[in-house]
């Protein structure tokens, strides 16, 4: 028992000398949105979907930083609101498609992450405010009202 211990003090303390991957690239664009708008994606989306992530102490400590490293680069891989001019209109409506989709779903933000982020889960009234502009810009509207109408 003792040896196993101490073996795993090991692998924990040299677990931590693995390099993790945590930049924060330039921003080459951002989302035209209405300061509202804007604070509830930095506040719930932007630490995974933005080149603006902070890091919380956690994230400097493996095998947490491990599982941190990995959300992000997946999460800026689906949709990076820094990068927001690379998308064309129709990937731009696409998105928001999807956001309101997970969002309305409960799946965004990540159960994980509003668990130690508490401030980040979106209340039935943020949800509303950002349905409401998402359908005012158009596209997605119209799909969600055909959807509506539909039913």
């Amino acid at each position: 028992m003792k040896k196993s211990l101490i073996v795993l003090a090991f692998i924990v303390v040299g677990i931590q000398f693995i390099p993790v991957e945590r930049s924060n690239p330039p921003i080459t664009g951002e989302i035209n949105a209405p300061s509202n708008i804007k604070a509830i994606l930095k506040k719930s989306c932007y630490d995974c979907h933005s080149n603006e992530t902070h890091y919380a102490w956690y994230a400097y400590v493996a095998p947490v930083s491990f599982l941190v490293a990995k959300d992000v680069n997946n999460g800026r891989r689906s949709l990076n609101f820094s990068e927001w001019n690379k998308y064309d209109k129709e990937k731009r409506e696409k998105i928001l498609e999807v956001i309101m989709k997970e969002v309305n779903q409960g799946t965004m933000p990540l159960s994980i992450y509003t668990l130690v982020h508490p401030s980040a889960k979106l209340d039935p009234l943020k949800i509303k405010t950002l349905s409401d502009w998402v359908n005012k810009r158009g596209g997605m509207g119209k799909t969600l009202r055909q959807e509506k109408l539909r039913k």
